[in-house]
């Protein structure tokens, strides 16, 4: 559906191009049909190009690996594949309906004439500035320059994320109580929470808590709280505001840890939802240089500004009570190892010993310590077990009891011993910024025998902006070799693709002012202006080439062909502007996430727009082909006037 709303902009270029090219050769005096026909041919070669330009872009995006490429590639052979169509339609049909709805003879309305003056007065200002551009070009060679320069710097201080959060209307909060606490406790300390959620938040229509489960050997110290909120048409605050404001209350319960998270737009995982975003891997083979290391790094990233919680998933305190038998005390009194376990595990397991029917349903017959005995860990030292005599021995007399913690779970990743910090960020803080934070602790602390690698959203982010500038490097490598196929020349693609570093400078001072973020759909954004951008250059150049081969020379074929494309430059461009608008407005439910995509067309497409006419046509004169012939092919029979 993105890639329907972007081409509504997209598939009505070239139709406009043949059509004001066609009313053009009719303003000169051509029938209708021979109009049709010398219009089209003349524009031929430009459409074909700007077509194949801006399809090819999407061929490195459909054929991307990872979730970037699942993610992307229905929207890559939606595009190119309209305008492809788009390219055949105008060519074909559009000169048809010239000819059968354009009327006998060619005639201007009342809007024409009403606005016709401003539209002399616009072609007359740019022809007077124009030329004045080309006898100081310096102005134009300093131009793309600066750009580059510019996009260097922007790109210090832009942020960059995986996508911006959107307002899913709910979070969720992980609780983790002390290692060791029962069922009990931690159902009743989670109660609380989620009615303290609940009686804070307002905005609040339902609370879902959970209290154990999970799976692992310390399940029972672990619940969850899913907060859901109302719709955000319902609400006057965001979710974010939710979650800045859940952090403060949260920060009042010392008895357990309680780390909010917000959905992620685009996750991979099952799990993604409860993921935090910053997922920083440490490895190494030996356990114990991973022992000493992680309580300093979670010391650095727990003072750092940029994270607000901050978590590891390997931790040393779960409590275990180790019994030593003394094996030559047991001997003499007639007891054996096997017998203390056995005392042990028939009073603390639980198990089954039998059945039993009553008014005719079978009963379990189970045995165990009553609570109240087996509380404490001298309780165990309390209980009597039998010797090879008869004679019932304290197990105080028999074992020695010491007290030590160690992990719950051991963990392994590539083989290696690991531990992964989680962290959520802090508010205006971006996943790029963690990571970044988080390999600067590291390259601190860790010593060579370490290794680090990153998991869940952060893996992904790191892939995705290494897929996606191999994409952008790809689709300009590719333009650069169709337009010299086309053109048959290395200089004129050349020229064309000086619109780039333009219409990227635009791009990214756009997203700069607009406070957005670099991530995957700016990113794809930025591919897809390419591909756009590089229209207006093939126009200019390729009808400067008709120009030359009519007689002119460089300069005045660059000044004429300028001039005469400027209505269909202007008329395509805010075309598709017009058609990415609805996007950098966020119009529509979810459509926060793809705001950065429409500010990269609107605002890259601009800024190229009003530079690419002053710009190509100096690069022209400097750089073109000077051995082009002066006369026109004779394959082509095309009039130029």
């Amino acid at each position: 559906m993105l890639a329907i709303v972007l081409a509504t902009g997209l598939v009505v270029d070239d139709g406009i191009v043949v059509t004001e090219n066609i009313f053009k050769k009719r303003e000169l005096g051509m029938d209708k049909w021979t109009a049709a026909l010398h219009g089209t041919r003349e524009i031929f070669f430009a459409v074909i190009s700007t077509s194949l330009t801006l399809a090819v872009v999407f061929i490195p995006v459909i054929f991307l690996q990872g979730f970037t490429g699942r993610l992307f590639r229905e929207f890559g052979i939606v595009l190119a594949g309209a305008v492809i169509i788009s390219a055949f339609v105008s060519l074909t049909l559009t000169p048809v309906l010239n000819i059968r709805l354009g009327g006998s003879r060619i005639g201007h309305s009342r809007f024409y004439i009403t606005t016709e003056p401003f539209y002399a007065g616009l072609d007359k200002g740019y022809r007077y500035v124009l030329s004045y551009v080309i006898k100081h070009k310096w102005i134009s060679i300093t131009v793309p320059i600066m750009c580059i320069i510019m996009i260097f710097t922007i790109l210090r201080f832009l942020k960059s994320e995986l996508a911006p959060l959107e307002d899913h209307s709910i979070i969720r909060a992980t609780i983790t109580a002390p290692e060791g606490a029962d069922f009990d406790y931690t159902k009743v300390l989670v109660d609380r929470i989620s009615q303290q959620m609940t009686d804070s938040i307002p905005e609040s229509r339902l609370s879902f808590a959970r209290s154990g489960g999970g799976g692992g050997p310390s399940s029972t110290n672990v619940g969850g709280i899913n907060l859901f909120l109302t719709e955000p048409n319902q609400r006057e605050t965001t979710q974010q505001q939710v979650y800045d404001k859940l952090i403060k209350i949260f920060r009042r319960y010392s008895e357990a840890r309680i780390i909010p998270t917000q959905e992620q737009t685009i996750t991979t995982s099952m799990s993604g939802g409860s993921q935090l975003p910053v997922q920083f891997v440490i490895q190494n083979l030996e356990f114990n240089k991973l022992q000493d290391v992680l309580p300093k790094f979670l010391d650095a990233a727990r003072k750092d500004s940029i994270f607000s919680n901050v978590d590891v998933n390997l931790k040393f305190n779960k409590p275990e009570l180790n019994l030593t038998v003394d094996r030559l005390k047991a001997t003499n009194l007639g007891v054996n190892e096997s017998d203390i376990s056995s005392t042990l595990q028939l009073a603390l397991s639980g198990g089954r010993y039998d059945y039993f029917l009553r008014n005719g349903k079978q009963y379990q017959v189970i045995g165990q310590v009553e609570r109240s005995e087996r509380s404490q860990p001298k309780d165990i030292t309390s209980l009597y077990v039998r010797s090879r005599t008869g004679k019932l021995i304290q197990l105080d007399n028999l074992v020695k009891t010491e007290e030590s913690s160690s992990p719950p779970t051991l963990y392994h990743f590539n083989r290696y011993k690991s531990a992964t910090i989680s962290a959520t960020l802090a508010p205006g803080r971006t996943l790029g910024e963690g990571i970044a934070e988080m390999r600067k602790i590291s390259a601190k602390l860790l010593d060579t025998s370490f290794h680090t690698d990153l998991f869940g959203a952060s893996r992904d982010f790191v892939e995705s902006s290494s897929n996606i500038l191999f994409a952008l490097i790809l689709a300009i490598v590719l333009i650069y070799l169709i337009l010299a196929a086309q053109f048959e020349s290395f200089r004129d693609p050349f020229i064309i693709i000086i619109t780039v570093p333009m219409a990227l400078a635009g791009a990214l001072l756009s997203l700069w002012v607009f406070k957005q973020t670099l991530n995957i759909f700016s990113e794809i954004g930025m591919i897809m202006l390419i591909g756009i951008v590089t229209k207006n250059g093939i126009l200019i150049v390729e009808f400067a080439n008709q120009k030359r081969k009519a007689g002119l020379n460089i300069p005045e074929a660059a000044f004429e062909a300028a001039a005469s494309r400027l209505r269909p430059i202007l008329m395509t461009s805010l075309a598709t502007i017009f058609g990415a608008l609805p996007i950098a407005l966020a119009l529509g439910a979810g459509a926060s996430s793809r705001v950065p995509l429409g500010i990269v067309v609107v605002g890259g497409l601009l800024f190229a727009l009003i530079l690419t006419l002053f710009v190509i046509p100096v690069m022209y004169i400097l750089m073109a082909d000077k051995k082009l012939q002066h006369k026109i092919s004779e394959d082509t029979n095309i009039e130029i006037k």
